[in-house]
């Protein structure tokens, strides 16, 4: 790629805040030297690897490179048998305990394959829309796709000996634990035994009453590393040794007595021999070091690669960026691209789309309108998914793969040339058109600019058509009308405008294809305040050719928006009356499943007293027989009884009947229900409104939360508010019913997975309905916020719902959200 493209795309910008997120100076300079790449299979593994470090963040969280340091040349030197110093070592050891750290990470893969032989397809869909959420790509069939990084995690080697050995060594740079050697562990204890002889004779010297006098100071000090005393000049005679220093005044001087130089040339050998032991221990670990050196090269190599991944994930994180699905037939379809430069709570989203239909793009409109951001985006994206980073716009976006990219964009005016702006222009653009080739994408801004208006139209015209005759992709802004008609006219050629709003004197920034844009001049000097009468006298030195096809131009601009706007509304009804019908046959999938519920349960009960009555009766059969046979032992008052008991079975078996038939019917006809009746569903043991007189079949239309139904009047019951509803009812609707009448206004999600969250708010609202509730609580808790943010996902897609917010100071703040339906 040309370097004067990524300079005026702004490219090297991206750069410098992708650079921010690496740890380490390796992945630093790493990301300053990302550039975009050519080669279809390589980006797309870039992104892969992007993508798969995106998804780890969003599943377990940060992966900390804080700690990787550059041992580059620490590992030169133990390749020729140096020693490392202190300080190097332990940064080898922060490596390997940096590599251990990672190999954790990656081994603890927040997703595994799973075995989707016994889920349907809408479960799998299901957590498509999950993992989705998360960043995370999935198979057709609902399997994970396999992490790039997986065997970069798992190939490294921590090597836990020697970092162990380095820290158990090693305390601190400046400081080595005693027990590092046997050698340095004897020194110090003979330092200390030498030091203690030595502080003893000085205490000694120090506290002599019949000298106190002699010494300047009852202490002891040091002076060229030996230990002294500081005595009076005048009385240097009194005290053997040898003289180290004296004052500034020369009052006092400082005298090692002859009594410890032994001692004093005795601690300096030791400090010596301490020295030695330190560099026999750093020779040790040097040479321990050196014999594992090429898995310490692979962990430090591979650390530092992965570091520079991990900080395109962090990047793309910060924007939402999405993985692009990359092409080599020329075609881009950037969906809702936001320019990564601008700030993010402002920026407009725009559609880009070249390389299907038409392959130049011409941009009109007034100037501060949004085509130098759409241009510079379509150039940006572009760069940025070739080397490897995602880009901000929604997921599915097409980038085709160019061999180069060309820009022509800003006033490029050269003083030490002596170059106009038109001059630097043209030169620019002659060395494109010497270089461009079909796999080119080229970006001209204010193409023709800067000259005669007639001649710029005429040469701007001609560059494109050569481009065009080519097949290079391309993407230009201009004011010529001229432009306009030739892009009408030509196939291949589409028109684009950025959307103004006269009224407000505002860009809007939406980018508009098909439509060619106007100055808007007049209507913006006439906002502004200029004289109507030079407005009109303005007006009359443009022909009439000129002005019909303004007046064009803004009625397909303002058709357009209507088509868009209708085409909206009709995608959104669509999607309302699909839902709609998706949740009416899931209502009539419960509602036939209760009516067979009730079937089987009746069916049972019958089951269950034609059995009853069958024992009764083979137990009279076997009485009336034992007594026919023994006619002696028949008792005519034991037989009436038995007779009794059985007649006062079967009365009250018919009892039982009548009160199940006056329970489960009505004797209401359709005559007495009017419109906005409140009735009592004896089926469904459930409330609802009578919303339709009887149809010719005799069957009032009933509304019950969400459910319509047709019943017969001898399935109703008047409801009278004043008066209880039945207390009993033999049959119900189930228990999906007994929910909606014992219903909470609030549901507690807290702990759930955000499947296991939504499905059990989908029943919950579902009965909320049918129970009239208006408004109801899901109390999440905050936590990481991805509970809540996948149930604030899934209350967008539900029709029912008005609207939702977060909780209030009272209410339980960011932890629940209150949802009015």
């Amino acid at each position: 790629m040309n370097l004067r493209t990524l300079r005026v795309i702004e490219y090297n910008k991206i750069v410098e805040m992708l650079t921010t997120f690496a740890s380490s100076p390796m992945a630093k300079r790493k990301c300053q030297r990302i550039k975009p790449r050519k080669d279809l299979a390589m980006i797309e593994a870039l992104q892969q690897e992007t993508r798969d470090a995106l998804r780890r963040l969003n599943t377990q969280g940060n992966l900390s490179f804080a700690g990787l340091k550059d041992i580059g040349a620490s590992l030169k030197r133990l390749e020729v048998e140096g020693i490392l110093t202190t300080a190097e070592l332990l940064d080898v050891a922060s490596m390997l305990d940096l590599a251990a750290t990672a190999k954790r990470y990656g081994e603890n893969e927040g997703t595994s394959m799973t075995d989707t032989r016994r889920r349907s397809q809408e479960q799998i869909e299901e957590e498509k829309a999950s993992n989705k959420m998360l960043g995370l790509s999935m198979n057709p069939d609902g399997t994970t796709c396999p992490d790039s990084l997986r065997t970069r995690f798992l190939e490294l080697m921590p090597l836990e000996h020697l970092s162990r050995e380095i820290h158990r060594c090693i305390i601190s740079e400046n400081e080595f634990a005693d027990d590092a050697s046997s050698g340095l562990k004897a020194v110090r204890r003979n330092k200390r035994l030498t030091n203690e002889k030595l502080h003893n004779q000085l205490a000694k010297l120090v506290s002599d009453t019949s000298k106190q006098t002699m010494f300047q100071d009852n202490l002891v000090t040091m002076r060229n590393g030996r230990y002294c005393i500081p005595v009076k000049a005048e009385y240097k005679n009194h005290f053997p040794g040898m003289i180290h220093d004296q004052s500034s005044t020369g009052a006092t001087v400082f005298i090692e007595p002859m009594a410890i130089v032994n001692l004093n040339n005795e601690l300096k050998e030791l400090d010596n021999q301490e020295l030695a032991e330190i560099e026999k221990i750093l020779e040790s670990l040097s040479a321990q070091t050196a014999a594992e050196i090429e898995y310490i090269k692979y962990d430090f190599d591979t650390l530092a690669e992965l570091d520079f991944i991990f900080a395109r994930a962090s990047f793309a994180r910060s924007y939402k960026g999405t993985e692009p699905i990359f092409n080599t037939d020329g075609i881009v379809d950037i969906k809702q691209g936001r320019h990564p430069l601008l700030e993010k709570h402002t920026v407009v989203p725009v559609d880009i789309k070249l390389g299907e239909d038409y392959n130049l793009l011409i941009v009109t409109g007034p100037n501060t309108g949004g085509k130098t951001v759409s241009l510079k985006t379509l150039g940006l994206f572009s760069l940025m998914g070739q080397s490897g980073l995602h880009i901000p716009a929604l997921d599915g976006s097409r980038l085709n793969v160019f061999d180069d990219v060309f820009a022509d964009i800003g006033d490029e005016q050269s003083i030490e040339q002596n170059l106009s702006t038109f001059s630097s222009h043209m030169s620019n653009i002659v060395y494109i058109l010497d270089h461009v080739t079909p796999g080119s994408l080229v970006l001209f801004d204010e193409l023709g600019g800067g000259t005669d208006p007639i001649e710029g139209a005429a040469l701007a015209i001609a560059i494109l058509s050569h481009l065009n005759n080519m097949g290079v992709r391309c993407m230009a802004t201009t004011h010529y009308s001229e432009l306009k008609t030739f892009a009408m006219s030509t196939p291949g050629v589409e028109n684009a405008s950025c959307e103004f709003d006269v009224a407000t004197l505002q860009p809007t920034y939406k980018l508009m294809i098909g439509i060619p844009g106007k100055s808007n001049a007049f209507a913006i000097a006439k906002k502004l305040g200029i004289d109507d009468s030079i407005i009109e006298s303005a007006k009359a030195n443009i022909d009439s050719d000129t002005v019909d096809f303004e007046t064009l131009i803004a009625d397909l601009e303002r058709s357009k928006r209507e088509i868009e706007q209708d085409k909206a509304d009709i995608a959104r009804l669509k999607e309302d009356a699909k839902q709609l019908q998706e949740r009416a046959q899931m209502k009539d999938s419960e509602l036939s499943d209760k009516k067979s519920e009730i079937l089987a349960k009746a069916r049972q009960e019958a089951s269950e007293i034609i059995e009853e009555a069958k024992a009764e009766a083979d137990a009279a059969i076997r009485k009336y027989n034992k007594w026919t046979t023994n006619p002696s032992k028949a008792d005519a008052k034991a037989m009436e009884a038995e007779r009794q008991k059985l007649r006062a079975k079967i009365n009250d078996l018919g009892r039982m009947n009548e009160e199940k038939r006056k329970t489960v019917k009505s004797d209401h006809k359709a005559s007495d229900f009017k419109v906005g009746d409140t009735v009592h569903v004896i089926s469904m043991d459930s409330e609802g409104t009578i919303m339709a007189l009887a149809d010719s079949k005799g069957k009032l239309k009933v509304q019950m939360g969400i459910i319509s139904a047709a019943l017969p009047p001898t399935d109703l019951l008047l409801v009278e508010h004043e008066k209880k509803k039945p207390q009993k009812a033999t049959v119900t609707g189930g228990k999906s019913m007994n929910r909606m009448m014992n219903i909470k206004p609030e549901i507690n999600v807290l702990g759930m997975t955000v499947d296991e969250a939504t499905s059990l708010v989908d029943r919950f609202l579902d009965d909320a309905l049918m129970a009239h509730l208006h408004r109801v609580t899901i109390i999440h808790g905050k936590g990481t916020g991805a509970l809540r943010k996948g149930i604030h996902q899934f209350l967008k897609s539900q029709p029912h719902v008005k609207s939702f917010r977060l909780g209030e100071f009272g209410e339980g703040d960011a932890g629940v959200t209150i949802v009015e339906l």
